[in-house]
Formats: C-alpha cells, sequence, structure tokens
C-alpha cells in the first residue's frame, strides 16, 4: 500500500491495467496463431512497465533501455520460435528490474536474477493479493473500499430496471436486446480459457510488480558444532586434500592429462587430416560419429578440471610451471573441439543435416570459445565470475543470431545440394524427412524434382501443404518476416503440376542408412 502513499501507480490502477492486458492476449493469441502478435503484446507489457513506474523518467538515459529491449525483440519480427521468444522473455525481465533499480549489472548476477525472477513469477500475484489485503487491513482502507462499492449497487440495480423498461417502451433498444446472444457470451466462459486468462494475468502482473525472491536471504549458514576431540580430524582433512588435491597432484595430473590428449590429437592428425587407412572393419563415418560427442564431453571435464585447479589466489596459480602446462592442455582441448567439428562435418557427409547435428556444430563451438575464455582468465588473472560473465555473453550472442538463420531452409537445401541425385556422391535424399520440415522446404525441393523430372512439378500433398502455408499467413496475427519472404516465394511456384505418369504418385522414399541422432 506503500504506492498510494508515493503517489505511484495503485494497486487497483496496476490491476486494472494488467485485466487490460489480459483481454488484449485474448484477442491476440486464444485459439489464433502465434506471429506478430507476439511483438506487439510484448511492446504493449513494455509500454506497461514503464507507465507503473514513473520515477523511470527521472533518469537522463531512460530512453537507452526501451532502445535495447526493441533490439532484443527484433528476433520476433523476423520469426517466432521458442529461442526468439526466450530471448524476449529474459529481456522483458531485465528490463522490467531495471526500471525499478533491482537488476545488478554484472552478467552473471542477472543470469541469476532472470531465472529467480522466472521462478517466482506465477506466484506473485497470489502473494501481492495476501500483502494487499494485510496492508489494507492495517491502514483501515477496508471498510472505505467496501462502502466504494456498495455505493454502485442501488445506481446499477436501478440502471438496470429503467433499462429493462426502456427496452419495452422502445422498439430500437429491445432490438438490441435481441442482438446479445446470452447463450454465445456463455459459450466464452469455457474452463480452458479461464485457465488461459489466470496464466496471462499472473504472468502480466509478475512485469507490472517486478520483484525478486528474498528466500536465499532467509535461509541460515549451517555451522558445524563444536565437539569434544574433534580436533585431530580437523588437522587430518587438509593434509588429505592437500596430498590428492595438493599442488602436487596437479602437476603430476597436467603431465598424464598432456600426455594422454597428444595421443588422441596425433591418432586424429593421423587419420583424419592425414588420410590414413583405418583399420579393418571400421569406416571414417563410425570413427566420426564415435568420437564427435564423447570428445566434448571430455572437453568439458577438462574445463572444469582447470577451473578446480587453478583457483584465484591458490598455491597452484602462481605457479610458473603448472600454469605452462594448463595453457598446453587447454590448447590440446581447443584443437580436440576442432577435431570433434571435423568429425560431424564427415558424419554429416555421409548421412545428411538435421536440427541436431546442426545443434551440435553451435554447441562444439561455444565449448571451444569457452576453453579460449578460460585462458584469458587465467592469464589475466580474472576472477571465476568474469569467466561465467564472458560465457553468459557469448551465449546471449550465439543464441540471439541464431534467430535469424533459417535452419530449416539451410537443412533442406544442404541436404537437397549434397544428396546422391543431385551431386552424383553422398546419400540418396530423404524426401520424407525434408516434408516434416515444413513448406519451408518446397524451394529446396523444387530444385530437386526439376532435376529429377526435368520440369518444375508439384504432388498433390505439396500443393495442400502450401497452400495451408500461404492461408495461415494471410492472417494478419500469425505474419512475420520470414514467413512473409517464403510466402512471396510460393505464391510464384505457379499452378499445381502432377508428376509424369510413368512416376509415382508419391515422392520415392530412399532407403536411408540408420540416424541415431535426427
Amino acid at each position: 500500500m506503500t504506492s498510494f502513499l508515493t503517489g505511484a501507480p495503485s494497486y487497483c490502477a496496476r490491476f486494472g491495467i494488467a485485466v487490460l492486458l489480459v483481454a488484449l492476449a485474448d484477442f491476440f493469441f486464444y485459439g489464433q496463431p502465434a506471429g506478430i502478435t507476439v511483438l506487439l503484446f510484448a511492446i504493449l507489457i513494455a509500454a506497461a512497465v514503464v507507465a507503473v513506474h514513473p520515477a523511470a523518467f527521472s533518469d537522463g538515459r531512460v530512453w537507452l533501455k526501451p532502445a535495447a529491449l526493441f533490439v532484443a525483440l527484433l528476433p520476433l519480427v523476423e520469426n517466432v520460435s521458442v529461442l526468439s521468444f526466450a530471448i524476449a522473455l529474459a529481456a522483458m525481465v531485465i528490463f522490467a528490474l531495471s526500471l525499478t533499480g533491482r537488476l545488478r549489472l554484472r552478467p552473471a548476477r542477472i543470469a541469476g536474477q532472470v531465472a529467480l525472477f522466472l521462478l517466482a513469477a506465477p506466484f506473485r500475484l497470489i502473494r501481492d493479493f495476501f500483502r494487499w489485503r494485510q496492508a489494507a487491513r492495517h491502514f483501515g482502507r477496508r471498510r472505505i473500499r467496501l462502502a466504494a462499492i456498495a455505493v454502485w449497487i442501488m445506481p446499477l440495480t436501478l440502471g438496470a430496471v429503467f433499462l429493462a423498461l426502456f427496452g419495452a417502451a422502445n422498439p430500437v433498444i429491445d432490438y438490441w436486446f435481441s442482438l446479445i446472444d446470452l447463450m454465445a457470451l456463455l459459450d466464452l466462459i469455457q474452463l480452458l480459457r479461464i485457465a488461459f486468462w489466470l496464466v496471462v494475468l499472473a504472468g502480466v502482473w509478475a512485469f507490472l510488480r517486478p520483484r525478486l525472491p528474498r528466500f536465499l536471504r532467509r535461509i541460515p549458514r549451517a555451522t558445524a558444532p563444536a565437539l569434544v576431540g574433534a580436533a585431530p580430524e580437523t588437522k587430518a582433512t587438509p593434509i588429505i586434500e592437500d596430498i590428492i588435491f595438493g599442488k602436487a597432484a596437479i602437476l603430476r595430473a597436467l603431465v598424464v592429462f598432456n600426455l594422454l590428449f597428444a595421443l588422441q590429437t596425433g591418432l586424429d592428425a593421423t587419420y583424419l587430416w592425414g588420410g590414413v587407412a583405418l583399420p579393418d572393419g571400421l569406416t571414417y563415418a563410425a570413427y566420426a560419429h564415435r568420437g564427435a560427442y564423447p570428445l566434448i564431453v571430455t572437453a568439458l571435464l577438462a574445463a572444469g578440471f582447470v577451473l578446480a585447479a587453478l583457483r584465484p589466489g591458490s598455491a597452484t596459480s602462481g605457479d610458473p610451471l603448472i600454469r605452462r602446462l594448463v595453457y598446453v592442455w587447454v590448447a590440446q582441448n581447443i584443437v580436440l573441439v576442432i577435431s570433434s567439428i571435423l568429425r560431424l562435418d564427415l558424419y554429416i557427409g555421409i548421412y545428411a543435416l538435421t536440427y541436431w547435428r546442426i545443434a551440435a556444430f553451435v554447441w562444439m563451438g561455444l565449448v571451444a570459445a569457452g576453453l579460449a575464455l578460460i585462458i584469458g582468465r587465467i592469464a589475466l588473472r580474472k576472477s571465476n565470475e568474469w569467466l561465467l560473465s564472458a560465457n553468459l555473453l557469448t551465449l546471449s550472442a550465439t543464441l540471439y543470431a541464431c534467430c535469424f538463420i533459417n535452419f530449416a531452409a539451410t537443412i533442406a537445401n544442404f541436404n537437397v545440394d549434397h544428396s546422391l541425385e543431385m551431386s552424383g556422391t553422398g546419400t540418396p535424399l530423404d524426401t520424407q524427412y525434408l516434408h516434416s520440415l515444413g513448406a519451408v522446404a518446397m524451394p529446396a525441393l523444387d530444385r530437386y524434382y526439376t532435376h529429377k523430372f526435368g520440369l518444375p512439378t508439384t504432388y498433390l500433398a505439396d500443393q495442400v501443404m502450401i497452400d495451408e502455408y500461404i492461408a495461415e499467413q494471410k492472417k494478419w496475427r500469425a505474419w512475420s518476416f520470414r514467413g512473409w519472404r517464403l510466402a512471396r516465394v510460393l505464391d510464384n511456384r505457379g499452378p499445381l503440376v502432377l508428376p509424369p505418369p510413368a512416376q509415382p504418385s508419391q515422392p520415392s522414399q530412399s532407403s536411408q542408412p540408420s540416424v541415431p541422432d535426427r
């Protein structure tokens, strides 16, 4: 209730704004496709957040925050996906917290705050409701509010009576009454729709009242009780830790690890880069697939060991020999990641491209960048928080860039261009998988059908899929820049052209080798 005293919007005003946003969400989303409406709704929420925090206008740089938010929302213009929605949601949380002065400006802490905000968001409305009741009871406003509600009972009741009498006396008003379909209004009241309203209301309210949970501050730190006779045990523990995880142990571990990694790097250089024949019964595809993902796990374990061994301020972090061995080992890990990328590239050359394999490429690149940042942290003598912040910034920039890449079209074009039918080498085209990508794969399939039949060809099932996609894009709620571009391409394809009579009525599904990670 302090908002009543400071002049900021009250609970009731914020609740009214939240109800209005829920009504707009129902108009935008319920039973409708998601498209440009997601961006519009995000902008409306941001405007509401600014409206309920008038103190934010006192900052001279207040327009920098909306500008940064708009940049973060741009992926929603290109295409609405899980990734672009997640980036927009995180940006909205950061924007709301920054307006209230609750945002910590270090990237590592920002990530934790965003996670805490999203975890507490579903319960913010319930918590604020009970706080409002307690505050109203404390300030003695309960009777005032009941009186404010009761004062409307008589006017509304008599108004309804007069309106009914006017309807009986005036045929125009009676005609207006006849246009109101009470049963249709009752049909709108559905349990699923009410649940949708409540979910949106809870989410919107969390942005209008951006707060972080404080339960972490309430957890007392556990202190071990002082027991008689515990002194020998406390003395023995550091000695054991110094032996197992001490400077000498880490030095020997780094020597062993460097030798093992040098062996693995040498094998990759021999078989993958040198072109030496593999042992009997082992193909390059099997060699590539078996090694790609385990090597990434190995690199992650190595990174964890380096962070634990060279803690800032520890004895090992200041030893020149250990630091050099760590540099060599991390460099070998980077080479290992590059080798994993090469392995995956060889595997894709045999078994084509899929979503998971693109994700693996992105993941491997992030691991390599993280390893390089570890070297930077050691060389510059930075803290682990600096390393975490640098990795979060790298991850955020990568995911933001991925929002503007049409991976489905990339997969379709790559698989068609490198298929056995188009290039004479590689694997037969899996047309069934390309059809599962949707209408976005049709430009690539058109090139495939033209090469196969000698003229542009469209199957009936393809034409149905195209027509449905174009019809969906004509709905303004579903509009996206990527969808608009694809709809223009599909709309210019011309009329339906069936394949020659000698061809089967459906695209032949080429037999494919086992692809375990699609």
